[in-house]
């Protein structure tokens, strides 16, 4: 016979959370590499700290605006490369980009201000040794940075001719250049290659770089005589068309592409380029030219920038720091297992097994999230998780303190369960959605680590609301039932069932006194 409508099927409700494990973990062993291993953050398995110090081209501090837009922009570089789990903060005039695991090298590259701007040649020469100072620019004494780019300026950026090649001849390709970013576009530029192999005079700016649509790194392709990395570009409408109008122009001519101040390279324009495409050669390899067109692609920063450090970070710490608090959370978990058996024995039992899992559950979903949105877990997270086990045991002993007050009434186990049920569940759902509101509110307001904390605080909130109706209710039905199971000596429930007995026995009196009166 089928069960009366609104009766629990403990056996239904338990084969859909099955199915869910069962989906869950293979999707865990048949995707991405197989490993059920969770990613994790730079704190857990090392990685690479570059702290970039911004500087401005009159010298004063940056504006916040500008500080914003440029992590904003870094950000943007950092997820098109693909390196997961990383994080851009604010420290004042600086950038902290922390990338975990080896995509250190790349990192170091994402302070770039990749402001990419083309310029005619006017002439080339050899790089050859400069003479001993003698301009404002090589004169000007160390350490005052805004005095040397103004100096560079007045030397490197003039209308005179006379001034750009006496510039070009004393110009230092071995040595610091203070324009690097700092160039005014509406001037004429000499420039180094990014080689020192070589110097230009170049005239002002034609095209900038913000009317680059796309770029790609493309394969060195021998049959037509590339034989190394290039950089394709795509140019927007206005840019397509300014660019056609130069090369139909400059037949014979060299166009350098010069990127913060230094030439990338200056090709020479063999025909008219009418496609809106321009193509950037050099000494690239796969790796550089695919950081070049990231970086051009997600464009440049506000700012121009300075690696001031760049460590590499052990995991040693983190990882003593994630022992001991598994450590500590296992002794805690373990009190509180005796704890449940001791005091509600059966129901303690079905409390353990539940814990236990919804970590099952939880760790299967870290895997796959790592692998599907680069989330990585780190000592903040694994904080939000034990936090989190404990909101789970709220919702249990709401349940039994329930169930307890129900046949303290005077009903039996199998009775009391639907009823305390009904009551329960009204508690354990608002008080989770209290949680995950909060973690949703700190996700969204905090910055680094502790949105990884609000993140695993919130999942694992929704993931106990999962284990709770799939689970352990189901389970405390299935043990009303069983006699076995029901008996109080084993469910714990000895002393509240003399109690209720003693309320039942009381009002059955009470009713019969009534009826005689």
């Amino acid at each position: 016979m089928a069960p009366p409508a609104g009766q629990l099927r403990p056996g239904r409700y338990l084969a859909i959370f099955a199915l869910i494990v069962v989906a869950l973990y293979a999707l865990v062993f048949f995707t991405g590499d197989g490993k059920p291993n969770p990613k994790l953050g730079i704190d857990l398995q090392g990685g690479t700290r570059v702290t970039l110090t911004a500087r401005t081209p009159d010298g004063q501090p940056p504006s916040k605006e500008s500080l914003d837009q440029a992590r904003q922009i870094i950000e943007t570089r950092v997820n098109g490369m693909g390196i997961g789990g990383s994080e851009v903060a604010l420290d004042g005039s600086n950038l902290v980009i922390t990338v975990p695991g080896e995509g250190g090298e790349q990192a170091k590259q994402l302070g770039q201000t990749a402001e990419l701007n083309f310029r005619k040649v006017v002439q080339q020469l050899p790089a050859t040794q400069p003479p001993a100072p003698t301009t404002p620019q090589q004169a000007q004494p160390p350490g005052d940075a805004q005095q040397a780019i103004e100096a560079a300026k007045a030397t490197r950026q003039s209308n005179d001719p006379n001034v750009l090649m006496q510039a070009a001849q004393a110009l230092d390709c071995k040595a610091e250049d203070p324009l690097r970013g700092n160039d005014d576009p509406s001037l004429p530029l000499v420039a180094c290659d990014r080689e020192g192999t070589a110097k230009y005079v170049l005239e002002p700016v034609f095209l900038e770089g913000k009317e680059i649509a796309d770029s790609m790194a493309q394969p060195p392709n021998p049959q037509a005589g590339q034989q190394g990395w290039t950089v394709n570009l795509n140019f927007k409408s206005v840019g397509a068309k300014t660019w056609a109008d130069f090369t139909s122009a400059n037949v014979g001519q060299q166009a350098a592409f010069v990127l913060d101040g230094e030439v990338v390279s200056a090709p020479s324009i063999n025909e008219p380029l009418l496609g809106g495409n321009a193509s950037i050669s050099g000494q690239f390899n796969q790796q550089s030219a695919t950081d070049l067109a990231n970086i051009l692609k997600y464009g440049s920063l506000p700012l121009a920038f300075d690696q001031s450090e760049a460590e590499t970070v052990s995991a040693t710490l983190g990882v003593a720091s994630l022992e001991a608090g598994l450590i500590a959370g296992g002794i805690g978990l373990l009190l509180v297992g005796l704890y449940c058996l001791a005091y509600y024995r059966v129901l303690g039992l079905l409390t353990i097994l539940s814990l236990v899992l919804s970590g099952g559950v939880v760790y299967g979903v870290l895997v796959l999230l790592g692998r599907w949105i680069g989330f990585t877990l780190d000592l903040a997270g694994v904080a939000g998780f034990i936090v989190a086990i404990g909101i789970t045991a709220d919702s249990f002993i709401v349940f039994f303190e329930r169930l307890k007050d129900e046949i303290r009434e005077g009903r039996t186990f199998r009775s009391s369960v639907p009823r305390a049920w009904v009551r329960a569940r009204r508690t354990i759902l608002s008080a989770d959605a209290v949680s995950f509101l909060a973690a949703a509110v700190l996700y969204v307001l905090a910055v680094g680590q502790v949105k990884g904390f609000a993140f695993t605080l919130g999942m694992s909130t929704v993931l106990d609301l999962v284990v709770v109706f799939l689970v352990t209710h189901p389970l405390v039905a299935m043990a009303s039932k069983n006699k076995f199971l029901s008996k109080p000596s084993v469910s714990g429930l000895g002393a509240v069932q003399r109690i209720g007995n003693r309320n039942r026995a009381a009002r059955k009196a009470a009713a019969t006194t009534s009826k005689e009166a």
